[in-house]
């Protein structure tokens, strides 16, 4: 986490120019670059949208010849050091108080005097929508002193969301990469201004950019996985009896039964209770967790395995089982890990969002808990389809204890 970090490695870079734009072609990935962003004499700050492995390419093609250093979840170096380190990557544990990653984008920018790229969501898209954003980001701008560059991406989650990452949609990916804020304009407005620039930079809706645009899916498995995001039933009310398979979301416990049609909207075959927009299915989920939250009634346990990101070189190894619990007490876990006796709690406090990963690895569903010197995954044991309300919870939870009081 402390070793400094450094400019591409020239060889990676070669590599960099050569599979980024064969790999937009295959895909049928677009970039537009603004002239102004172009014009630009020294290093800036691109602040980008997540959600699928084509934002990267997008990227590095846009600002070819230019490289970039790129902010990553600590556990990506397990692909080695060598490799996420020589391409610039610096690591970050995901929703911590600390500053060592900050500290190194400093570095990079005013010392190295090199481009930087930032995913400030901190994770993919869950439903094609913007995801919360750190609350810091206008002070570092400040801080930083350089231009800000936005990359906003589209068609990229519907062709691959995170809940169902394969077979690919086959959809028209773009990337609109333009001029946010200029050095200028930094020094005129205060860190709120920015910060608030910034967020609503990254409003978005895939679905609805699909709709509007006319691009039909004719994935036969278009619906696969998104019951691990619509979780509850708006007909009976009932959590996690949701399962999905081709182009088919059901409820297990009513019957009822939706069809996704090739421009992803919802249709009610049984019923018509439930919404045609994902999103706002989605967004109904997180009204009724709040209410939750709000009532003092939210409570997730379950008995999970740990296993610990060891090192870049080992990776993530099973060290032990314990007793995980969320609650307005924040995540507490209790157990055996290492053969001692291993408590930890994550107050409220220190996590506006949580880290979740859908079948990590192919391992199971897992929440990431970082500590000052390790990260932990916690995989859930016997609660099923479960994460998408942890998610929900740990920032509803954030916003009525911390943020509102």
């Amino acid at each position: 986490m402390n070793k400094k970090p450094i400019k591409p490695k020239w060889y990676l870079k070669l590599v960099e120019y050569v599979a980024a734009p064969f790999y937009l072609w295959f895909n049928k990935g677009k970039v537009k670059v603004q002239k102004e962003v172009k014009k630009i004499k020294g290093p800036y700050l691109i602040l980008a949208t997540h959600a699928s492995f084509m934002d990267f390419p997008q990227i590095v093609r846009g600002i070819m010849p230019r490289t970039t250093g790129w902010v990553m979840s600590v556990e990506e170096f397990r692909r080695g050091d060598w490799l996420m380190g020589g391409i610039g990557g610096m690591p970050k544990r995901k929703f911590t108080h600390d500053i060592v990653t900050a500290k190194h984008m400093l570095y990079y920018l005013k010392k190295l005097k090199h481009t930087c790229t930032i995913f400030p969501e901190a994770r993919f898209e869950f439903a094609g929508i913007n995801e919360r954003l750190d609350g810091a980001l206008g002070k570092f701008c400040k801080l930083a002193d350089v231009p800000v560059v936005m990359c906003m991406s589209n068609g990229n989650f519907i062709n691959s969301p995170q809940w169902s990452k394969h077979p690919y949609r086959k959809i028209r990916q773009e990337a609109n990469i333009y001029m946010l804020i200029t050095k200028e304009q930094l020094k005129e407005m205060t860190a709120e201004e920015i910060q608030a620039k910034i967020e609503q930079a990254f409003v978005k809706d895939e679905y609805k950019w699909q709709v509007e645009n006319n691009l039909h899916t004719k994935c036969k498995q278009r619906a696969d996985g998104l019951y691990k995001i619509l979780y509850k039933c708006p007909h009976c009310g009932k959590e996690f009896m949701m399962e999905s398979a081709g182009i088919y979301l059901w409820c297990n416990n009513c019957g009822s039964k939706w069809e996704m049609d090739t421009l992803s909207r919802l249709k009610g075959l049984n019923t018509d209770k439930g919404y045609s927009h994902i999103p706002d299915w989605y967004n109904w989920e997180r009204e009724e967790v709040r209410k939750e939250v709000v009532n003092g009634t939210y409570l997730f346990e379950d008995e999970v395995r740990v296993e610990d990101y060891y090192s870049s070189k080992t990776g993530c190894i099973p060290v032990g089982d314990a007793h995980l619990v969320h609650n307005k007490d924040g995540f507490t876990i209790s157990g055996i890990v290492n053969g001692e006796q291993f408590n930890v709690n994550k107050p409220v406090s220190s996590m506006y969002s949580a880290h979740i990963e859908y079948d990590f690895l192919g391992r199971g569903d897992a929440i990431d808990i970082a500590t000052d010197k390790t990260t932990y995954f916690m995989f859930l044991k016997s609660a099923k389809n479960q994460l998408t309300k942890i998610h929900f919870a740990t920032e509803e939870l954030y916003d009525f204890y911390v943020r509102n009081k």
